[in-house]
């Protein structure tokens, strides 16, 4: 069968590089975002997806807009079974969703209707679900709306930050989907309608989220440094220092009537007290410094009982 492959991140690889290991699949091309500027040096990167297409030989498209009609027209050179999609970064129009023979293919990152939209991996764990997963679906105009093929489960573990649970579900990805296109091909699949009225959404983040507001309740806090680590990020100002909080723990007590403040100092942690019980902050990184654990932060700086955080 030929394919276009579509993505970009990191968590479209596993998908790619099984769909290579394929033997009855020949990826005709692969779409992915042009290569940018990155990290403090501003160096032109490439995708993750373009780096194993280009170790794999496979043919490689960066347009800036997919939908002009040059792209269009150069997709549409491509005779192809399927297209698959994995967080490749561009709305894709009709046009493109309706020209494979077969399928154009979305691989998603939570149980659909639940999470559709930007952030799913974050939001699951934000929202303090103990199960999320993956669901292959046919794309469709409209954001994730497309009927249903498969879906698989996976729990959340109580402590996994949304970099982990990532890690878990890019591979969980590109198991799905091979699992998918095989079951397509033996014509064991009927696609199910997403219910629109329990659809749920994730939406985009930007780095203002991050800042903590200590009148939350200590599990919503807790909930939302873990979803939103690695990016981007969760923090408080000490001292009118910008904290990053990386890891915590909370307690269902409350230790003061204000909300911010520091009411234990040791090298088991610094705790706050939140609108609702208290956060153990375990891990943290200051201003030009790396991430280190309180214990050792404390070596060699002060953290001040009864400071409060802003």
């Amino acid at each position: 069968m030929n394919v276009i492959f579509m993505g970009t991140p990191d968590f479209a690889v596993p998908t790619l590089e099984k769909l290579i290991d394929q033997d009855n699949v020949n990826i005709s091309l692969v779409i992915t975002q042009p290569d940018r500027k990155s990290g403090r040096g501003r160096k032109i990167n490439k995708s993750p997806v373009k780096i194993i297409a280009e170790k794999n030989n496979i043919k490689v498209f960066q347009p800036e807009d997919i939908n002009n009609k040059s792209s269009l027209d150069f997709i549409k050179s491509f005779e192809v079974d399927y297209i698959i999609v994995v967080a490749y970064g561009q709305i894709l129009s009709k046009t493109i969703l309706e020209h494979p023979k077969k399928y154009c293919i979305n691989v998603h990152a939570s149980i659909l209707p639940k999470y559709r939209g930007a952030s799913p991996i974050n939001t699951a764990i934000m929202e303090g679900d103990k199960e999320t997963g993956v669901t292959t679906m046919i794309m469709e105009e409209g954001l994730d709306k497309g009927d249903i093929l498969k879906i698989k489960k996976i729990t959340i573990e109580p402590e996994m930050n949304a970099g982990e649970l990532h890690d878990k579900l890019m591979e969980v990805g590109g198991e799905l989907l091979i699992e998918t296109i095989l079951e397509i091909e033996k014509g064991n699949i009927t696609p199910i309608k997403q219910d629109d009225s329990i659809a749920t959404y994730a939406p985009m983040l930007n780095k203002e989220i991050g800042h903590i507001n200590w009148n939350d309740n200590a599990l919503e806090i807790h909930n939302k440094i873990r979803g939103l680590y690695p990016w981007p990020g969760s923090y408080t100002y000490y001292n009118g220092e910008k904290m990053k909080v990386i890891r915590t723990e909370y307690k269902n007590i409350n230790k003061s009537t204000k909300v911010g403040e520091i009411v234990e100092v040791s090298e088991k942690g610094i705790e706050v007290q939140s609108g609702d019980g208290t956060i153990i902050i375990k891990e943290l990184q200051m201003p030009g410094k790396r991430k280190m654990n309180v214990k050792d932060y404390l070596l060699g700086n002060e953290i001040i009982k009864s400071k409060i955080l802003k």
